[in-house]
C-alpha cells in the first residue's frame, strides 16, 4: 500500500512538472507551445568598415543558440519564429587620449539591427539595434586581438537577441 501511495505521488510530481513546462525550456525561454520552427536570414554586413568574417560568425552563432537553447527545428524561410537583421556598424575609436594627444585606450564597437517576427505571438515581435563593445589597449595592434574581440562581443550581441526574442524576464 505503501509502495503505491509513493508511486502515485511520483507520477502525479511528473505530471506536474511536465504540465509547468508547457512551451519554457531550461535556459528560461519562452516559447509558445505551438511554435515548433525558427529561421534565421543571413545578416549582411553594411557597415562602412567591413569585417569580412563578421556576417557567417554572427548567423551562424545566432542559429547555434537558437538550435542548442530551444526545441525549436532550423528551417530556412518562414519560421513561426523568424530572425532577419544587418550589421550596421563596425568601427574602432579612441577612448581615452594621453596628456601628449594620443590614445591610450582604443574601443571596437558593433551594432546590429534585428527584426523579429513571431507569427504564433505577434506581441512579442520587435525591430530594434543591439550594440555592444570592447575596449583595449592602443599599444595592442588591432590585428592581432580583432578575431578575439569580435567574438566576445558577437557572443554578447547574440545572448541579447536570444533574450530578447524568447526570454521574457
Amino acid at each position: 500500500m505503501k509502495r503505491i501511495a509513493i508511486h502515485s505521488a511520483f507520477v502525479a510530481a511528473i505530471f506536474l512538472i511536465v504540465g509547468c513546462v508547457g512551451g519554457y525550456s531550461f535556459t528560461g525561454a519562452s516559447i509558445p507551445p505551438d511554435a515548433k520552427t525558427i529561421s534565421i536570414q543571413n545578416f549582411p554586413n553594411y557597415a562602412s568598415m567591413v569585417n569580412p568574417q563578421l556576417s557567417q560568425v554572427l548567423t551562424d552563432g545566432l542559429r547555434n543558440a537558437f538550435s542548442s537553447q530551444t526545441s525549436l527545428n532550423l528551417v530556412d524561410y518562414d519560421g513561426d519564429l523568424d530572425i532577419k537583421g544587418e550589421i550596421t556598424n563596425y568601427t574602432m575609436q579612441p577612448t581615452a587620449i594621453t596628456g601628449n594627444d594620443q590614445a591610450a585606450m582604443n574601443r571596437l564597437t558593433i551594432t546590429i539591427k534585428v527584426v523579429f517576427v513571431n507569427t504564433k505571438d505577434p506581441n512579442a515581435n520587435f525591430e530594434q539595434s543591439f550594440s555592444r563593445y570592447r575596449e583595449f589597449s592602443a599599444q595592442m595592434n588591432f590585428s592581432s586581438v580583432e578575431s578575439s574581440l569580435v567574438e566576445e562581443i558577437v557572443n554578447e550581441l547574440i545572448d541579447d537577441v536570444f533574450n530578447k526574442a524568447v526570454v521574457n524576464w
